[in-house]
């Protein structure tokens, strides 16, 4: 890519910190190489601004004594932060974000799954939707854990070694055929 690539406004997933917790500063490096739109809790806010990192947007009902400028609030009222955050990227038509947190809410994601693409950086694991017939390449040995509860799950090229959790047989193309629109699945990352 070019040095003068420009990359414009939504073309990169935003990025939603709820929590900095067991999240390596290098992979926060990565996820902000390409300067998305940052999104924080006011705690995980006052840590990035001392890490000297411009946060775009804070979850939390607006304060005076912010030490940087050119914040936008988006109020929590009657949800989560979590919830929040992902109403404002939906009703401003983000199609991705990233989402670092120390707990993961499979119940609150499941309700934006077909609204925005979510990647969800949680505790070691890479976290995401998946829809049916879903492929990827996997070295032998990787494992894959289903988190969407009570499904009729056929793979190739995964052999289910505990409930839900699936191990790469060979490496090679791997594959999830189910019933329902799209289900969550973690790797390590």
């Amino acid at each position: 890519m070019s040095s003068h690539h420009i990359v414009r406004e939504k073309q990169e997933p935003a990025l939603f910190i709820l929590s900095l917790e067991n999240f390596d500063g290098e992979d926060l490096g990565q996820l902000l190489e390409w300067s998305p739109t940052l999104i924080a809790t006011l705690p995980v806010a006052e840590q990035l601004v001392v890490y000297g990192i411009k946060v775009d947007l804070i979850v939390a009902e607006p304060i005076n004594s912010f030490n940087q400028s050119d914040v936008r609030w988006i109020p929590v009222d009657a949800h989560s932060e979590l919830q929040a955050g992902l109403n404002y990227l939906v009703a401003q038509g983000y199609p991705a974000v990233n989402i670092i947190t120390d707990r993961l809410e499979t119940v609150v994601l499941e309700s934006y799954i077909n609204q925005i693409n979510l990647v969800i950086f949680y505790r070691g694991k890479k976290v995401y939707a998946i829809s049916p017939g879903f492929s990827k390449w996997r070295p032998a040995g990787e494992m894959v854990e289903v988190l969407t509860p009570n499904q009729e799950i056929t793979t190739q090229n995964l052999e289910l070694i505990a409930l839900q959790q699936y191990q790469t047989i060979a490496d090679g193309v791997t594959t999830f055929t189910f019933q329902s629109s799209r289900i969550f699945i973690s790797e390590e990352y």
